[in-house]
């Protein structure tokens, strides 16, 4: 009943949305987390991806390859590195706490480059960028300075939304969002989220903000080495069940297939096994 409520849901929204200046977000409409049974995993990033379907590929560090069924392909915290494919994304998001989450010099053939701050310090910035098959946007929040001190909306939260899904990646979190901040998030079906503990959020204030967000999926990014993964897979295992992929760096989702208990989805970096790239 809750999925046939949740279908529903999301076609009034499309169906409004021709009268209005962009799509509605069904991560914000619908509330409650979708039901589900199993995730599916496996395919090489090269494959189709199944009707109904997202792939969501771990690049390296803070940067994943989403792929619609459809052929579109976004690139989160993107550096100007997608491994060994001849690839020109779509729409790329990018970060700026740390050079290794952005580039001043993307790929002029990109359509779609968006930044996580704005133009002014402190100002942010604001995306809604609706391919059809995929709506970007994002959520403003604060960060941390290199040189000490803290940039207010100098970065963001980008989320994803394909196929009824909606997936946010958390990027360089440094603080836990506030009620305002988790409302415009809306309802996550999956995270990915820096577990490194230190220059990220630390881990007991990650697996809160994680466990307020209660996602059916959650990808661990921006480990350095097991020993920081190891502990947040502690830290969160009495709240998740736990999934280790090992060897492998990609995992197909669908609304239809979500875990009916949160779980921890551990991939591998491309760059640290045999590239599928």
């Amino acid at each position: 009943m809750r999925v046939i409520l949740a279908v529903v849901v999301v076609v009034l929204t499309a169906m409004g949305a021709t009268a209005q200046d962009h799509r509605a977000s069904h991560c914000i409409a619908i509330a409650n987390a979708a039901p589900g049974l199993e995730y599916i995993q496996k395919a090489s990033w090269r494959a189709p991806v199944p009707e109904f379907s997202v792939r969501i590929s771990y690049i390296a560090h803070a940067s994943f390859l989403i792929q619609t069924p459809g052929g579109l392909n976004a690139v989160t915290d993107y550096t100007g590195y997608v491994g060994d494919a001849e690839l020109i994304p779509d729409v790329v998001t990018m970060n700026h706490a740390h050079s290794t989450h952005w580039t001043a010099s993307p790929d002029p053939a990109i359509p779609h480059v968006l930044k996580g701050w704005g133009e002014e310090f402190g100002t942010g910035i604001e995306h809604h960028l609706d391919l059809g098959e995929m709506l970007v946007r994002n959520v403003s929040t604060d960060i941390r300075s290199q040189w000490g001190g803290s940039e207010p909306m100098g970065n963001s939260i980008f989320v994803f939304e394909v196929e009824g899904l909606c997936i946010g990646h958390l990027g360089h979190l440094h603080h836990i969002p506030n009620d305002e901040q988790f409302a415009a998030l809306g309802r996550l079906d999956v995270v990915i989220a820096p577990v490194d503990g230190g220059m990220t959020l630390p881990l007991p204030e990650m697996i809160a903000t994680l466990t307020r967000l209660r996602s059916s999926v959650v990808i661990p990014s921006h480990w350095f080495s097991t020993y920081s993964l190891d502990a947040f897979l502690l830290g969160i295992g009495d709240v998740f069940a736990i999934d280790r992929q090992r060897g492998r760096s990609s995992v197909e989702i669908s609304l239809r297939t979500l875990p009916d208990r949160p779980t921890v989805v551990v991939l591998d970096p491309a760059s640290f096994i045999r590239s599928d790239f």
